[in-house]
């Protein structure tokens, strides 16, 4: 008994020295569990988007699309206008988004769309009726010999001067590499003959590649080494855009519906499969499926579960005149938001620790996990701040990225410190946020509770106590 009871009471005496040795440890950082909330649903770079246009009413977003035709930007083999693209993303960037722009050489019912000094120099035009219009009438297109000498010259030339103005301009969100066949959409169904070849196909593809190394470009169609008509694009630094959603995205199995997204994704080998996961996926959602696409019974047996079609491709946004017309139904106004939060990244922070302040310098460890379905492509710095009664007092730039954080992944740690040399006692709030580059563009924004809690486009992580000097 005497010598259990002298080990019981040696056991206690090394626990109180332990635990006096670790409180102050335990006491200098400060750890705080984040609630969570629904991010917003105009979040950047992700979502519905509208045609160019003051439609902020209608629906949440943060994109516009729209597109030009060749002629009005190019006026030779090495002259260019750029001021028809300046006012459309002026325009665009004045309400504080960001753009989705498409270039097009041809398109049903509208003439003038090829720059008259190829046409002088012997370029062919094949004009026709062109019956792959649904739901709209059919019409009369105008199609340019893609083998043209002088048309390759200048789609390369046109290329190559469009990324050197352009790749990384902050107005500008995703392009979709176009240029090609109906709409700029990589086909010239149902006259196929009349289509770019492979070389040409590549010509394209190697100016958009050298010439874009920041800014997104999106391809129309996954192709492997065996895709009809189309040169191989799955080991190439493209996204992809899928112009037929939630009416020909998931495959059904069914002979003739090979050219279904996901059939054709597959197809095309392991690299485009996980190109989500690099390069962005976005799209538009078919005509036929506007607006009724998120409605709870769409109607249309040929209409697929867009839930489904979002989270299958890692969707990040999606071109759609539906929700942006009318006012919408509330009902299919809430299930909009719930599938537009569920697009592209959706990122949430369950944890920071703050340190107690040192030699001037207050330390900071936050995680952050990803629980969308795509990561973020974009390499957007963020800022550390003290806040006091929602103004800001002092920054300092993370050291971290959101930038390809993929949904699964273990939490991504930022660590930092931000000096607070010269910064007045007190107490102040200890934040985080994510500017867009853009300005009057809107900040990334988190699914925490404490978002914008303080001050807008900050992340309130906790209370620091600024000591006197």
């Amino acid at each position: 008994m005497r010598s259990g009871t002298t080990n019981r009471v040696g056991l206690t005496a090394c626990l109180l020295v332990i635990t006096a040795l670790v409180a102050p440890l335990m006491a200098a950082d400060s750890v705080h569990t984040l609630g969570s909330a629904p991010a917003p649903v105009d979040n950047p770079l992700k979502g519905l988007v509208p045609y160019s246009g003051d439609v902020r009413g209608s629906f949440p977003h943060s994109l516009e699309f729209n597109t030009l035709p060749y002629s009005a930007l190019v006026k030779g083999y090495d002259d260019f206008d750029w001021q028809p693209l300046e006012t459309l993303l002026d325009d665009i960037a004045s309400r504080g988004h960001q753009a989705v722009l498409r270039i097009y050489l041809e398109y049903p019912d509208r003439t003038g769309v090829i720059p008259e000094f190829l046409i002088k120099d012997g370029l062919k035009i094949h004009a026709y009726l062109n019956t792959n219009t649904d739901p709209f009438p059919p019409a009369l297109v105008e199609t340019p010999d893609y083998e043209d000498q002088n048309l390759r010259r200048s789609l390369k030339s046109f290329i190559n001067a469009f990324g050197r103005k352009y790749d990384g301009d902050p107005r500008l969100g995703f392009v979709t590499a176009g240029l090609l066949g109906t709409w700029g959409e990589w086909h010239t169904y149902p006259r196929v003959e009349l289509f770019a070849s492979k070389a040409v196909q590549v010509e394209v593809m190697e100016a958009y590649e050298e010439a874009f190394k920041l800014t997104p470009v999106l391809l129309r169609y996954p192709a492997g080494d065996d895709t009809f008509q189309k040169a191989k694009n799955a080991d190439r630094p493209f996204g992809y855009h899928d112009d037929s959603f939630a009416w020909a995205t998931l495959h059904t199995g069914k002979d003739g519906d090979e050219w279904f997204f996901m059939a054709a994704l597959a197809a095309a080998g392991a690299d485009a499969e996980a190109k989500w996961k690099t390069q962005p996926i976005g799209g538009e959602i078919r005509p036929e499926a506007w607006g009724k696409v998120f409605d709870e019974r769409p109607g249309d047996p040929a209409i697929q579960d867009i839930r489904t079609c979002v989270e299958t491709t890692h969707a990040s946004w999606l071109l759609d005149s539906g929700m942006f017309g009318k006012q919408p139904d509330g009902d299919r106004v809430l299930r909009a938001e719930a599938i537009v939060r569920g697009m592209g990244y959706d990122f949430h922070c369950p944890k920071v620790i703050i340190g107690e302040v040192a030699a001037g310098t207050v330390s900071v460890r936050l995680e952050i996990v990803n629980r969308g379905v795509a990561p973020f492509y974009s390499d957007w710095k963020g800022e550390w701040g003290l806040l006091s009664d929602g103004r800001v007092a002092r920054t300092a730039e993370c050291s971290g990225t959101l930038r390809g954080l993929l949904p699964g992944d273990e939490p991504r740690a930022w660590t930092g410190s931000l000096d607070v040399h010269g910064v007045s006692a007190g107490t102040y709030k200890l934040a985080v946020r994510v500017p867009n580059p853009l300005p009057m563009g809107k900040p990334l924004r988190f699914a925490n509770a404490t978002q914008d809690a303080d001050a807008p486009g900050w992340l309130s992580l906790g209370t620091v106590q600024i000591p006197e000097e």
